[in-house]
This record gives structure tokens, C-alpha cells and sequence, in this order.
């Protein structure tokens, strides 16, 4: 079933003059919603402006973008990043400007499409395990060792396969590779401080790691960045695709440096909140999910249309196309409160 909804569907979402619970969507932190967020973007807003449009390499340059990269840095633990428009954005950057001579792209499973080329003609698809990845990488690398494979897979991809262990990475040759990983769903909810993923990839110890993501996720902003060494992100930063883009709006970047406290209690309180929700429910066993993290995945259709008709909606569709396997998820978030989840809780309970 499709809903249209003409608010952001935050803890509450309202259909036909009926409320409902809603557990799905991507605002972990459930900062979209929040007044002390929303008052510290309002005020950037008065501040920078609720439009940037003119090129990062213009001569006139406002600040906060560096700062923010500065920022960003630190926070993941690498050298240096690149913030864009969108996560998309930043994902297609990388994989156009990695797509040379000198290197071959290979794709782990169930890698997410912003890691694509946007024409429909590209041949590339993703392996569906990694041991077929690891023998077509191997074959690669002993008949063209002047040609560096690169390795795209999405740090989350909801079947457990990569975060937190990353089995299937340790397998390949990482010291001959250099690896892209798109963290969109881990930055700013998992690994230190909601640094996300980069410092655990890192120990793997590949031939050069490039992390992208979305920063709507786990910040609430419209914007994408890219991390890796400075010499990588330097190149990035000088090509047409970067030049070209009117960047993030920088009252939304500025958000990340004004919201570093409030990002801190927001994690606290969703830690909690996942900790509430998996000592409540007697059937945790039926559902998917990386520690950690608050997605909870299954497989029951039934489940989907019994919460529905018990006031609580979920995430449930097919994705990333028609012809994809239905995609059912609980998503905690920091914005429900206690009687949400041990609400939740109770009607699973029941159904099972």
C-alpha cells in the first residue's frame, strides 16, 4: 500500500483521520522533527541563507564548508573529506572518477544503486556472494596486476553480511584493493561517537579505503560526504563533478557543528530505546538486525498487515524496483518514547 502524507512522517503519521505509530523510515536520530534541531537549523538559516548556489571553487567562498569537513574528519577518524549535495551525489562522484584504466570495479552484494553507473547500458552487477567475488577478484589480479581492483559494497545492507564483522570483506585480498564503502546508514549512529564505519574498515587494512555516504540519515541534513586520504579527496574536490554542483545548503552543513551536543543525546536516548525493544520482544529470533543499529528486518507479510490494522505502520515495499523482494523493517528511532516500543512489543508479542 502506498500512503501519501502531507507532514514528515515522524513517531506519529496521520491516514484518513486516523492516527498511526510509525516505525519505518530513516530518521534514526529523529532529528527532523525536533524543536531544538529545527531551531538551531532556522537560526543558520537567518544566518547563511536558505540557498547556496554558486560553485565550492568560486572566488568567493563561504567557511563553514571547510569547517564542516574539518569536522567530519575528525569525527570518522580519516585525513580528510568532501561534503556534497546529496549521498547519491557523492557515491556517483566516486565511482566516476575511480572508473579508469587503471582500475576494475567490482561490486559485493546487495550494493546500493547511488554506487552505480547511471546508465542502464553498464554490464557491472553485483556478485551474489562474496565467494564469487573473491575468486573473479583473485582471477583479476593474477592475469592484470597493472589494473588496482575497486571494491563497492554498502557498510549496512540490512542482511548482516558486512557490519559489524564484515566476514565476507575478510576473505579477499584486501592489501591489493582499494575499497568504497558506502556508510549512509551507519555515519552518525554507529562506531565512536556515531563516527560510523570508516575506523573499523580501516583495521582491515585495505590498499586505500574511500567511505561515502548520506548525511540525512544520521544528521537530519541534505547533504553527502566522501572520506579518504587528502591526496584522494583533493582529487575529488578537482574535477568538473564537484566544480559543476552547487553544493549543500550551508546552513544545513553548519547544523553539524551547532548540533554536536544535541547529537550525542540523541544517540543516547535511541541506544536506549533498542535496548528497550530487544528485551521486550520474545520473538527477536524472527527478525535480521546488526547490533548496534536500530533496523530490525523480516520476512512475514502477515506481520506487515497485522501491525497495520493494530495502528502501527512500518517500512514495506519493494526496493529498489518493482521487481526487488518486498523489504519489511522496524526502524527504532530516538524520537518514540517508551509506551511507543513496549507498545510495539506488545502487539508483536501477540501476533507470534
Amino acid at each position: 500500500m502506498t500512503i501519501y502524507t502531507d507532514g514528515f512522517p515522524g513517531r506519529e503519521l496521520e491516514l484518513d483521520q486516523k492516527k498511526f505509530l510509525y516505525f519505518g523510515g530513516t530518521s534514526y536520530l529523529g532529528l527532523q522533527t525536533d524543536e531544538a534541531f529545527q531551531e538551531i537549523f532556522i537560526s543558520n538559516i537567518r544566518k547563511y541563507g536558505t540557498n547556496y548556489g554558486a560553485s565550492r571553487k568560486s572566488n568567493v567562498r563561504i567557511s563553514v564548508f571547510e569547517k564542516a569537513e574539518r569536522l567530519l574528519s575528525q569525527l570518522v577518524g580519516c585525513e580528510s573529506s568532501a561534503i556534497l549535495s546529496s549521498g547519491y551525489l557523492a557515491g556517483q562522484l566516486v565511482r566516476q572518477t575511480m572508473d579508469t584504466k587503471v582500475h576494475r570495479l567490482f561490486y559485493a552484494p546487495n550494493t546500493h544503486s547511488a554506487l552505480y553507473s547511471p546508465t542502464p547500458s553498464t554490464k557491472l552487477k553485483p556478485y551474489i556472494t562474496f565467494t564469487a567475488l573473491n575468486i573473479a577478484v583473485r582471477a583479476h589480479l593474477e592475469t592484470n596486476q597493472a589494473t588496482t581492483p575497486v571494491v563497492f559494497l554498502d557498510a549496512i545492507d540490512f542482511s548482516g553480511a558486512n557490519y559489524p564483522d564484515f566476514e565476507g570483506l575478510r576473505t579477499l585480498p584486501l592489501e591489493k584493493i582499494i575499497l568504497v564503502v558506502d556508510d549512509s546508514h551507519g555515519i552518525g549512529i554507529v562506531g565512536k561517537n556515531g563516527g560510523g564505519t570508516f575506523r573499523r574498515l580501516i583495521e582491515l587494512n585495505p590498499k586505500e579505503l574511500i567511505v561515502c555516504c548520506s548525511l540525512g540519515k544520521g544528521f537530519g541534513i541534505q547533504a553527502g560526504s566522501i572520506f579518504g586520504t587528502e591526496k584522494r579527496i583533493g582529487q575529488f574536490m578537482d574535477t568538473p563533478f564537484f566544480g559543476g554542483a552547487s553544493p549543500a545548503s550551508p546552513a544545513a552543513v553548519a547544523c553539524l557543528m551547532d548540533g554536536k551536543t544535541l547529537f550525542l543525546e540523541k544517540r543516547d536516548i535511541l541506544i536506549n530505546n533498542m535496548d528497550l525493544f530487544k528485551s521486550n520482544i520474545k520473538t527477536l529470533d524472527r527478525f535480521k538486525y546488526m547490533e548496534g543499529h536500530p533496523a530490525f528486518s523480516f520476512t512475514d507479510e502477515k506481520l506487515v498487515d497485522y501491525l497495520e490494522r493494530q495502528n502501527v505502520l512500518v517500512t514495506s515495499f519493494r526496493y529498489p524496483d518493482k521487481d526487488s523482494h518486498l523489504m519489511s523493517r522496524i526502524v527504532i528511532s530516538a524520537h518514540h518514547n517508551r509506551e511507543d516500543i513496549l507498545l510495539l512489543c506488545n502487539i508483536i508479542n501477540s501476533f507470534y
